[in-house]
């Protein structure tokens, strides 16, 4: 009985071994696997600082531009006052041209009806 109670434990330790040593095979497996997954991350992070390094001094450089469009645009400033101010005075002439076209065709009609000339 002795000999078959040690040969059941000597049965349960290897099984016990086995199960230890797969659990082990296996958590190696997720611990390489999740290494793989960051060393791809970091990878991927460096190319893409690499790709977008060089679009800091582009920034800066439309930046700089941008300031200097708005510069010089400041100086049309003038000249569009000056449009706006045409504008309101060639609108208030052709109301002026309105009214005056108005007024001669009354004129022209009290002239044809006073001499009874017959409507064109």
């Amino acid at each position: 009985m002795a000999s078959e109670k040690e040969a059941g434990q000597d049965q349960l330790a290897a099984s016990l071994n086995d199960l230890f040593t797969s659990v082990s095979t296996m958590v190696k497996g997720e611990l390489q696997g999740t290494n793989n997954i960051l060393e791809l991350l970091e990878n991927m992070n460096l190319r893409v600082a690499e790709e977008y390094k060089g679009f800091g001094d582009v920034a800066s450089g439309l930046r700089v531009f941008v300031e200097q469009l708005k510069a010089k645009s400041s100086t049309f400033d003038d000249y569009v006052q000056q449009l706006d101010a045409i504008e309101q005075q060639v609108t208030e002439f052709e109301a002026v041209v309105s009214m005056l076209d108005k007024y001669v065709s009354l004129l022209e009609s009290k002239v044809q009806s006073v001499y009874q000339i017959p409507p064109a």
